[in-house]
C-alpha cells in the first residue's frame, strides 16, 4: 500500500485504527464486565466466586459449567472503601456462556447481591465504547422522530447502527 499525499496517509490511519479496533473487540468477544460487586466481596478465588455467583444471578443452568480462562478487577487497589468498586473482567472459555450471561443482563438486569445493584456489560475496546457513547446523544432524537434503532455486538457485526429498515454504519471519529 503505497502513501503518496497526507489525505491518502490519513486514509490508511483512519483504515488501521477501524482494523485494530475490530481485531481488539473480537478478542474481548469472550469477556463479560461485571461492575458494583464490592471489593473482596470474592474472597480468595475470583473464579470460584463468579463460577457460583453467575449461575445464582442469571438464573441460568449451564451446561457444562462455567469455566474461565481469567478474571480480575482493573485498575489500582484503593484503600477508600467510599469508592466505587473496582470493575471485574472475566473471560470465558466458552462464547456461547458469555452471549448467555450478556442477554439474560439485558433483559433482567442490573441484579443485587445484597445491597448492590451489579451490572454485567460486554467488554469492548476505548473506540468502540467512545462510538457507543456518541450514539447515547441521538437516541433521544431518533426516539422522538419515532424510529427503531439498535446497536450489534462489533465483534459479530462490524458496528453497524440498525435504524430500522436500514442499516448503516455511523462513524463518530
Amino acid at each position: 500500500m503505497q502513501v503518496t499525499t497526507h489525505r491518502d496517509r490519513d486514509q490508511v490511519l483512519l483504515y488501521l485504527r477501524s482494523k485494530l479496533t475490530d481485531l481488539e473487540d473480537r478478542s474481548r468477544r469472550d469477556n463479560i464486565r461485571l461492575l458494583g460487586i464490592p471489593e473482596h466481596e470474592e474472597g480468595t478465588g475470583i473464579q470460584t466466586f463468579l463460577g457460583s455467583v453467575l449461575p445464582k444471578l442469571t438464573s441460568l443452568d449451564f451446561d457444562p459449567p462455567l469455566e474461565f480462562q481469567r478474571a480480575h478487577r482493573v485498575g489500582p487497589k484503593h484503600s477508600d472503601t467510599s469508592l466505587r468498586p473496582r470493575p471485574i473482567i472475566a473471560c470465558l472459555l466458552r462464547h456461547n456462556h458469555a452471549r448467555q450471561i450478556l442477554q439474560t443482563a439485558r433483559k433482567h438486569g442490573p441484579f443485587r447481591i445484597g445491597q448492590h445493584d451489579i451490572r454485567i456489560t460486554a467488554d469492548y475496546s476505548k473506540d468502540t465504547n467512545e462510538q457507543r457513547k456518541a450514539f447515547l446523544a441521538l437516541r433521544p432524537r431518533l426516539r422522538q422522530l419515532g424510529m427503531k434503532y439498535g446497536l450489534f455486538d462489533p465483534p459479530e457485526c462490524g458496528s453497524p447502527i440498525t435504524v430500522y429498515p436500514k442499516t448503516s454504519i455511523i462513524q463518530t471519529n
